[in-house]
Order: C-alpha cells, then structure tokens, then sequence
C-alpha cells in the first residue's frame, strides 16, 4: 500500500479535549523497532479503530497504552495525565482495562471467577454485583455457565469472558485486541453488536481489528498502521471507502 499524508480533521475534536493522546511513541523488542513514531487521539465517547497487516504494530500499540511496554521515545496521556512509564496495575487504576489479543482468560477458574479477579482493582465493593448482572445482560450465556471452568468453554465464549473480564474493572476506556480472531461469522456480528451496545452505555473503545470492514463499519475515527506507523487517517466511514483501503484490507481488485 502506498503512503498517503496523514491528516488531522479539525471538526473531530469540536472543542472537547481527548481523553486518550498517543504522542510519537517509538516501542522496540531487542533492537527491533515494532512502533515507528505512533501518534493518535481518543475522544470520549467515541470507538476508533486501528486497522492494518499483522506486523504493523497495532498489538504493540495497545500494549503501550496499558502498561505492558514501554516506549522508547513518546508519551502517552490519558484524560490529560501522563501514563506511559506506569506499571500495567497502575494504568487499570486510571480507568483503561484490555480484552488482550487471544484472550487470555484463566483457563482453570470458573467463569465467575474469571470475572471476579477483573473486579481486583475496584474500591467500589457494593456496585460490583451490579456489574456482574449488566456482564450477563451482555454475554447471557456466561451466566448459564457460571461455575464451568473457562478453559471448557467454546471459542466464541471465552471471548465474552474476556470481554466480560474487562468490563467488570470498570473502565472509562476499554482496548480490545482482536475481539473477533478465530469466530465464526455468526460470533463476529454478535461480538460487534455487543461493543456497540458497551459504547452505547458510555464506554469509549479503542478497537484493534484484522477484520477491516466490521470494524470500519462500527467505529467513529479509524488509523491505518503500516510497519510501524500510521500512514492515513480519518472518519472510518470515508476510510471504508477509500480506494487504497479498499484494495489493501478489504480483498478487493
């Protein structure tokens, strides 16, 4: 894919400050450079998404954001306070919570027990069986598998548990890493109706996606990664139609 100026639409930030800024971050692995100078912005409110090839640097990414790397060079703020250089518990305690790529559920627990320990950081003891129901409102088949081992649990659920897990920390800004890798078409839709229906509900997304279409068809504001960097951005509805996109991640001649 070609490289394509970045532009900054003015009219995305009408006034309102970000509640997630990602300044010229440079993450390495060894020696190996895997984020290139990354900058991007997360209004409240919104869902935005990073698309691209795998190697791109979208994973890295969203590690950075929560605490698991550190940049080499660049900042991270969120809602105006420096987190890059927090550990990752700390970066929870701000209010980010990560549904991580492959997720990573706790294969020998129960899914209630999955769901308690995304609950560890909260103070608030009393509001979370309120969100264990609205976990369940949710995902209804966790709930008819409450005490199941999560390693038992199909594909698609433990997606939900993961998912689940996240929400029950409470987060103002939920990352999602992959949410729809290795779903059935039918578990995909249901996955995305359901990350609407969370942003619906306040929760502002930040989304990584192999699955271009699907996630350019339900966010806001979409970057395109490319070895490292991003080389286009904008409205994630004009980006689904763009011809270079089009080509490049959504299989088309």
């Amino acid at each position: 894919m070609t490289s394509i100026d970045v532009t900054h639409p003015a009219s995305r930030a009408a006034g309102r400050d970000p509640m997630l800024t990602v300044d010229d971050i440079h993450v390495y692995y060894g020696n190996i450079a895997a984020v290139k100078g990354i900058s991007l912005t997360v209004f409240p409110g919104e869902i935005v998404t990073l698309i691209g090839g795998n190697g791109a640097g979208k994973s890295t990414t969203m590690r950075t954001i929560s605490g698991l790397l550190k940049p080499k060079r660049g900042e991270v703020h969120f809602e105006g306070k420096r987190i890059s250089g927090l550990k990752g518990h700390e970066v929870a305690e701000r209010g980010i919570a990560q549904s991580p790529e492959g997720r990573r559920i706790f294969g020998r627990m129960t899914v209630t027990e999955n769901l308690e320990l995304g609950a560890f950081l909260r103070r608030d003891k009393g509001a979370i069986a309120a969100d264990m129901d609205r976990v369940f409102e949710l995902f209804p088949r966790l709930k008819e598998r409450l005490v199941q081992k999560a390693g038992t649990l199909s594909g698609g659920e433990q997606q939900m548990l993961a998912m689940g897990r996240a929400l029950m920390a409470e987060p103002r800004l939920l990352l999602l890493d992959e949410p729809s890798m290795g779903l059935a078409p039918v578990l995909v839709e249901s996955v995305f109706e359901t990350i609407k229906k969370v942003n619906e509900q306040g929760t502002t997304v930040l989304l990584v996606e192999q699955n271009a279409l699907v996630a350019l068809n339900i966010a806001n504001h979409a970057y395109v990664l490319e070895t490292g960097r991003i080389i286009l951005e904008g409205p994630a509805k004009e980006l689904a139609h763009n011809d270079e996109v089009r080509k490049a991640y959504l299989g088309e001649d």
